[in-house]
């Protein structure tokens, strides 16, 4: 029997044993997608966040605040993300452990609010705590049935657990003092899994990992959808329709559709081969996806601008859009494109369209002449590509 069909059969309990990185047709389950949109819920929160705050002038406090959540919603599913790569059994405690932090997600996400009006961050590490408590149970019933990979899983369980245990600690800092414990807690976070895998690096199955990495890609991007939607809404029921918005519903589109075809374009299979490799553009997709959120609040906020419902003056608007796409070209150029550049315009093209997209806020049509030069930024690639 297969080992998908023996997958498939209901079971109480298996012994949660490493799955082949050779598995072939290896792909996202119901459970990861399910788990992924429970996800959802937290960025839109956080995004909603950053999208008020910016709109009534206090940009610096809630990039701060927005930084801290997102940071918080990456780590947990990119965890989740690899371990289930490894040891996904599909038995009946793995998915109840995994029902636990779909829940710690969704309490997170109601610690949003707390957190960017008053920096409580009570609620959002409560929910965070929950979520990784739940991922090291899972390491321990992976130590107990793997003994090969034992000294990796138990170093998880050991590091994830007293980074917990930091966390719940933070909390009694005084308010002053928090931020900088949070920056080394997200140092210790980070540095859990380079201690692990230094004892004997766990399985991971390559297609796997691109694949879901490319589905959660395109879950941020619906944050730049919604914010077009709300555009197109502004002008069916207020009746608004002037040059602005209509070329900012424009611009939106052309920045969505160009967003998604630039981290699709071409296949990552050359980027994901060895595990250190594969760790350098897992992090590194901290970048693409907390820029993406941030576009998505970005064109919130011009359009609460145009609509007068902001604090705010065209040029700010502008760069709230402009700045998370900069990040995002810089970020795929440096994780997609920059490892095997070999002619000038692979090395050069993407910071230049970056440096032109920072200008575009001070010419008053930022979304549209953003989404032009990601158009042909794409249309460069696709040329590029096929030559």
């Amino acid at each position: 029997m297969s080992d998908i069909e023996t997958r498939s059969r209901p079971r109480w309990i298996r012994p949660m044993e490493p799955r082949s990185p050779d598995e072939v047709h290896r792909q996202a389950t119901p459970l990861e997608l399910f788990f992924d949109l429970v996800f959802v819920v937290a960025i839109a929160q956080a995004a909603s966040a950053l999208h008020h705050g910016v709109a009534e002038g206090h940009a610096v406090e809630s990039l701060v605040s927005y930084g801290i959540v997102f940071f918080a919603v990456w780590w947990a599913w990119m965890n989740f993300t690899w371990f289930a790569s490894g040891y996904d059994n599909g038995d009946v405690p793995y998915r109840i452990f995994v029902f636990i932090q779909m829940t710690g997600a969704l309490i997170m996400a109601s610690g949003v609010e707390p957190l960017f009006l008053h920096h409580d961050f009570s609620v959002t590490v409560f929910g965070y705590v929950v979520m990784r408590v739940a991922n090291v149970t899972q390491y321990l019933r992976a130590a107990y049935a793997d003994p090969v990979h034992r000294p990796a899983t138990l170093r998880y369980a050991i590091g994830i657990g007293l980074a917990q245990v930091g966390w719940v600690l933070m909390l009694f800092l005084p308010p002053q003092w928090q931020l900088r414990y949070f920056i080394l807690g997200v140092i210790i976070e980070l540095l859990v899994p380079i201690w692990a895998k230094r004892a004997s690096p766990t399985a991971w199955h390559a297609d796997h990992i691109r694949e879901r990495y490319g589905l959660f890609n395109i879950i941020v991007l619906g944050e730049t959808i919604l914010s077009t939607s709300m555009a197109i809404q502004t002008v069916s029921n207020e009746g608004i329709l002037n040059a602005s918005l209509i070329t900012t519903i424009a611009g939106s589109l052309l920045i969505a559709y160009s967003m998604w075809w630039l981290y699709f374009y071409q296949p990552a299979d050359h980027l994901v081969e060895s595990l250190h490799d594969a760790l350098i553009w897992g992090y590194g997709h901290f970048f693409i996806y907390s820029a993406t959120a941030a576009v998505g609040a970005g064109l919130a906020v011009v359009i609460d601008q145009i609509t007068h419902h902001a604090e705010i003056s065209t040029v700010g608007a502008g760069l709230a859009v402009a700045l998370p796409v900069s990040v995002y070209v810089f970020s795929l150029w440096i994780l997609h494109e920059h490892p095997n550049a070999e002619h000038f315009i692979d090395r050069l093209l993407h910071p230049i369209i970056m440096v032109l997209i920072l200008l575009t806020p001070f010419t008053g049509q930022a979304v549209l002449l953003t989404g032009i030069l990601l158009v042909f930024l794409v249309a460069v690639r696709l040329v590029r590509h096929l030559e």
